[in-house]
């Protein structure tokens, strides 16, 4: 059974990439045989590798580091705003919708910029972008401003998400992969996702093919905790497999 300690061991072994028993017991405070039933579990999973006297990261996916948003935005340009399009096609007037940080998700309001909705956002060039259109509510999270996102970041909007009932969340992430589920190379922007999709009522991932396969540091959410996929090209066999098994629907742009 999946435990919300077992989610905090996988954080901590993803951020130390290699840690002894020993150390995972004196952390979490449980037994060297909890910790054992805890670490089986995410090796079956494949999220983890164990090794004499510990545990390691498993690498046998190519990982991703959190590149500038300047960097990201030049990639996939065209690809990006037709999932943007096919997001758009999904929003309808008096939703309340949360609109992700992330290059593939902030060009959404171009396409919905003659419908009546609430945004919800931590990104930047959402709320800039939602500026001219006052038939789009938007409630921007609270915090600091991170410039390699362009996104506001804090530990206490967790907390500040649980007032609001939210819609449809369209959400971006840096690698998606069965084994590693949606993925995101910063911290501070994982605490942010991982609180949305807790407090959404169906999760949408808008990926090019060049996430597909990729993990980075942190999963914020399991793949099949999603409803849909947004994306440029048909994936491969086993992700179109494995969305039929959990009644995801992947929509493509041709």
């Amino acid at each position: 059974m999946r435990t919300k300690r077992i989610d905090e061991i996988e954080q901590y072994i993803t951020k130390e990439k290699s840690v002894s028993l020993d150390t995972l017991c004196e952390v979490f405070q449980v037994s060297k045989n909890t910790i054992r039933r805890d670490i089986d579990t995410l090796a079956k999973a494949g999220k983890i590798k164990k090794v004499y006297g510990g545990v390691t990261l498993n690498d046998t996916l190519p990982s991703k580091k959190l590149l500038p948003f300047a960097e990201r935005h030049e990639k996939f340009v065209e690809e990006k705003k037709a999932i943007c399009r096919l997001a758009a096609d999904h929003i309808e007037d008096d939703d309340i919708i949360y609109i992700d940080t992330g290059t593939t998700c902030h060009n959404i309001v171009d396409y919905i910029s003659e419908k009546r909705c609430t945004i919800i956002t931590n990104s930047l060039q959402v709320s800039l972008k939602a500026l001219p259109y006052e038939n789009l509510t938007v409630i921007s999270l609270p915090g600091y401003l991170k410039r390699e996102t362009l996104s506001f970041v804090d530990a206490k909007i967790s907390e500040y998400l649980k007032a609001f009932n939210i819609g449809k969340a369209f959400m971006a992430c840096t690698g998606l992969s069965i084994e590693n589920g949606l993925t995101n190379a910063s911290e501070e922007e994982y605490r942010v996702k991982e609180a949305v999709v807790s407090n959404s009522m169906q999760r949408y991932v808008l990926a090019d093919h060049s996430k597909f396969g990729i993990f980075s540091l942190m999963t914020y959410c399991p793949l099949e905790k999603i409803n849909y996929i947004l994306t440029d090209q048909l994936p491969k066999e086993e992700y179109t497999d494995f969305c039929r098994s959990n009644s995801i629907t992947v929509e493509t742009i041709d």
